[in-house]
């Protein structure tokens, strides 16, 4: 919290003192041999006032990038300008992380539709709400990271609920090209902080079972631009993307989805511009003796694009958002200068068509 002095940082069995940093191992439920869950909290607690953040990961267990984001910036940086307290969180779903699965493996619940959790509820909830009141709900502000779920992948932008004034200042402070605006399920934590009065953001990046060092890089650039914007760390600049656009309107955003079984070939990777009408991915039987062509239906950005190349009908083939001309000529200078300048692209930011923008 702000103020002229700096304060302590206080949970249910501890205190973390101006000047601080505390590694710990808190528990938040039991096994079925009555072992304890414990999740592993760093707390940084500078000798400057400044607000308190929380950055959470692997709300998700299988959801890996975030890991590394979170605990690079509480074990590789150098707070000694801290102004204010960092929470660190980089495993919220241990039992998930453990079995290497989405969801916790306790009857399949999410825990990131469990938040704020409740005492006497269900296993998932009592977990949460160990998690929210000891840790979250003291903070004035947080980052909850994400990748995509098992067989797609994301580029890394942001999902926030844009009509809150202090959420939107967070989202653009993070410096990605891409905001989706949503107020987000119920449940979720960045939803439930967010109402609670401590604007939340999610980051999705890349895709679940690994560590991808160019998105982990990328994010810790947005938790550098958002300490700056926020003066935790002063020093710091906040981060202009080079273009961005925020997509508000359920018709500027669609998930394409497969009107046949069969094995799919995507011509396009997550981050590529593809044009109205083409084709985006071909889906073909064992013999390939039948194709359908899967075409963009409007000109835009891929956001997420299917990697596990098995379909039925019906499920997702990738996420698409619209692109205005007057974006699309920004992210084309853009790309085009980062590869003057030598920059390394991530798959699917070359070999796009560009007719001429009206």
């Amino acid at each position: 919290m702000t103020g002229t002095e700096s304060d302590a940082f206080t949970y249910n069995g501890g205190i973390v003192e101006p000047g601080e940093t505390q590694n710990i191992r808190y528990g938040i439920s039991e096994t079925y041999l009555g072992d304890p869950v414990r999740i592993p909290v760093t707390i940084i607690n500078g000798e400057h006032p400044g607000p308190t953040v929380f950055l959470s990961a692997a709300a998700h267990g299988d959801e890996l990038n975030g890991i590394e984001v979170v605990r690079e910036v509480a074990h590789d940086w150098n707070h000694d300008d801290l102004h204010g307290t960092i929470v660190c969180l980089p495993v919220l779903n241990v039992p998930g992380f453990l079995a290497q699965q989405r969801y916790l493996p306790i009857y399949d619940r999410d825990l990131n539709r469990s938040f704020p959790g409740r005492e006497d509820s269900t296993s998932a909830k009592r977990m949460a709400d160990q998690i929210y009141r000891n840790f979250l709900e003291p903070c004035d502000l947080g980052i909850d990271f994400h990748t995509s779920t098992r067989g797609r992948t994301n580029m890394l932008h942001v999902r926030a609920d844009m009509e809150n004034p202090e959420v939107a200042r967070l989202a653009r402070a993070f410096g990605s090209n891409v905001i989706i605006s949503s107020s987000g399920p119920s449940g979720t934590l960045r939803r439930e902080a967010s109402e609670a009065g401590a604007p939340t953001i999610t980051i999705e990046m890349g895709e679940a079972h690994r560590f991808q060092r160019h998105f982990i890089d990328r994010a810790l650039e947005g938790v550098m631009s958002v300490f700056a914007e926020y003066n935790i760390h002063p020093d710091d600049p906040v981060k202009w993307p080079g273009w961005r656009t925020v997509i508000d309107d359920e018709k500027e955003k669609t998930w394409l989805r497969a009107d046949a079984g069969g094995l799919v070939e995507m011509h396009y990777d997550r981050g590529s511009l593809v044009y109205e009408g083409t084709p985006i991915c071909t889906i073909t039987n064992p013999f390939k003796t039948e194709n359908e062509h899967v075409e963009a239906p409007f000109t835009g950005l891929l956001v997420g694009v299917l990697e596990n190349p098995v379909v039925y009908p019906g499920n997702p083939l990738c996420h698409i958002v619209e692109l205005n001309a007057d974006t699309r000529r920004a992210l084309k200078r853009d790309r085009a200068h980062a590869e003057t300048e030598g920059d390394v692209q991530p798959p699917g930011y070359v070999g796009t068509p560009e007719p001429t923008d009206q």
